[in-house]
């Protein structure tokens, strides 16, 4: 607005109205903000791309089995979801470790990077990345070793002798499926196995003649288990005719009510219900089976390379745990047996 004086003393007042084109900042903040979140979602599209490659890749050609598959996929989602970009700097990668080391215990902690540094090797070896970047972190870790939890022997007979008695006093009904318990059960100690390779005994996988397991372990790896004692053998013929049809029909060797594949969690309920009948308080799992196998076998002086073999392990060290329970039972019993303990040493302390 602007004053003018117009000569008779009177002023006339003419007003201006400027018009001003103001960008809009907040437009362009949110523009700014969108080109972020498109940077950041293309970088994980990237990363997706090579991981579905990835995993095809250990699928069909390492014959890695469903469940590795998936706690690849997990950590390597978990670790794009973090990191944000294609390429990641050192210190990104430093970071992300610190990250883990905060949020989980060691052996997590262990599994996440062992799968990131896999994917790495496989983009290093297919020529997509020049240089594995984990190859400059170094990660130490100090894991305290846990002894794997083992069933007294006592208690493994008392489980065993609920579960017969419960077979000789079951009815033509129950009988079937009383078989089955008793023979899941025997055969996880007879052989050692893990509960899902039980669970996924095909019908052909087992000799009733011989007495020959044949187990698909981890990453698809086969073996051969010899079951010997003719009791067991007598267990798993009589459960195999009472339920012939429903095994062909399922395919499995240990099958449920519906004539399906029994699973690992119903074999963990039904472990868990004649554990707590035969009134024993210890929390036994079918895991525990698998510990209490190799940690009796070596005490009975089985070499530690056959119980590897009879494992499945990988790796002798995996197996070499075993040593140190047996060890510590031979320390219990030298403490307590040994013959020195009762004589008596004139001037000895």
């Amino acid at each position: 607005m602007i004053k003018k004086f117009n000569g008779t003393g009177d002023f006339f007042v003419r007003t201006y109205y400027v018009y001003l084109i103001i960008a809009p900042i907040e437009i362009s903040a949110q523009y700014g903000s969108m080109m972020f979140i498109t940077d950041r979602e293309e970088s994980k599209m990237r990363l997706e791309d090579k991981l579905a490659a990835y995993l095809e890749y250990c699928e069909y050609r390492k014959e890695l089995d469903g469940k590795t598959l998936k706690a690849y996929r997990i950590d390597l989602r978990q670790y794009f979801e973090y990191i944000c970009v294609a390429e990641p700097d050192k210190e990104k990668i430093e970071e992300y470790v610190t990250h883990l080391h905060k949020s989980y215990k060691q052996k997590t902690v262990k599994r996440k990077i062992a799968s990131i540094k896999a994917f790495y090797n496989y983009l290093e070896e297919t020529e997509v990345i020049a240089e594995n970047p984990f190859q400059k972190i170094k990660v130490k870790f100090k894991e305290t070793v846990t002894l794997p939890r083992i069933i007294p022997r006592e208690e493994i007979e008392k489980l065993l002798n609920h579960m017969y008695q419960c077979l000789n006093e079951s009815d033509k009904v129950s009988r079937k499926y009383m078989l089955r318990d008793v023979a899941v059960i025997e055969v996880f100690f007879a052989t050692g196995a893990r509960v899902y390779e039980i669970s996924n005994i095909r019908d052909d996988s087992i000799n009733l003649n011989t007495g020959l397991i044949r187990l698909m372990g981890k990453g698809g790896k086969e073996r051969y288990v010899q079951i010997s004692n003719t009791s067991i053998l007598e267990v798993l013929k009589k459960y195999y005719d009472e339920n012939e049809q429903a095994i062909k029909k399922s395919g499995y060797f240990f099958v449920n009510n519906r004539e399906s594949r029994y699973t690992e969690q119903s074999i963990r309920l039904m472990l868990k219900k004649y554990t707590k009948q035969a009134g024993i308080e210890r929390n036994i799992t079918p895991h525990m089976f698998r510990h209490s196998f190799a940690t009796y076998l070596i005490e009975e002086g089985v070499d530690v390379s056959c119980v590897q073999q009879i494992l499945g392990h990988s790796s002798i060290k995996t197996t070499q745990i075993y040593i140190h329970i047996a060890a510590k039972k031979q320390a219990e019993i030298l403490k307590e047996l040994h013959p020195r303990n009762n004589m008596k040493i004139a001037g000895a302390a």
